[in-house]
């Protein structure tokens, strides 16, 4: 099964270097499933040619907020109404769970309670709770029309959204490990607008085990549901 990934944003230059942009994040993550992965740099105007131009689509993080004036947004927001009206599998992470909300109707926006940096645990319907790596501001307020919220936390009301049994997309970050989460950290302490008691919260439970890797196999599973040569070799009984 192809995966395009649709980049939207790039990670940092120094932790390009140590843990590769968000493409390979991914495909680390989803490693062991028999997916091939085709990377479109979206932030960067190169778009597929069409929803079919792979058998399901992965919209990643950003640093860019999806209600800013970016020339990549509009065309992004229109190919996820195009695969969504062709039912094609999608997932949005991050940036992708609050651009595919907005392009199809939904509110996002930055949450009055701040930041969410680090580990969080969520509660996913029919899994439970989750602890997953997060790093964001910008939530999905109002979800659009159809689209169920399946996880939750105190801090994020939509965490994760279903529309249909297509698209799911989720708020914090199943393909930042730890080591990751602790190198944006160092990057990130001290600057504008990261509180110095949020980021001594995030790095006290850095040792603090995750699910993210769950929450992966779970997205694997997703997209193998819609893999037609799979369930056409899968066996009956």
């Amino acid at each position: 099964m192809k995966i395009g990934i649709l980049q939207c944003g790039h990670a940092a230059p120094e932790v390009i270097a140590e843990h590769g942009d968000y493409d390979s994040m991914f495909a680390r993550l989803l490693a062991g499933h028999g997916f091939d992965f085709k990377t479109w740099n979206v932030v960067d105007m190169e778009f597929p040619p069409a929803p079919d131009a792979a058998d399901g689509w992965l919209l990643s993080g950003s640093r860019h907020g999806v209600y800013e004036d970016h020339p990549f947004i509009p065309p992004l927001e229109d190919f996820i109404r195009a695969a969504h009206a062709a039912r094609m599998p999608m997932v949005g992470v991050c940036f992708g769970h609050q651009i595919i909300a907005r392009a199809l109707g939904g509110q996002v926006g930055k949450f009055s309670g701040g930041w969410a940096i680090g580990r969080h645990v969520y509660d996913f319907d029919g899994l439970g709770k989750l602890a997953i790596n997060a790093w964001h501001q910008d939530q999905v307020i109002e979800p659009p029309a159809g689209a169920r919220t399946i996880a939750s936390s105190d801090f994020c009301r939509h965490a994760a959204l279903a529309y249909g049994d297509h698209i799911l997309t989720v708020q914090p970050h199943p393909e930042f490990s730890s080591p990751l989460i602790g190198k944006y950290l160092h990057l990130r302490r001290g600057q504008p607008g990261f509180p110095d008691d949020v980021m001594d919260e995030a790095a006290r439970h850095l040792g603090e085990p995750t699910d993210n890797a769950r929450l992966g196999t779970e997205i694997a599973h997703f997209f193998l549901k819609h893999d037609r040569k799979h369930n056409d070799e899968a066996p009956n009984g």
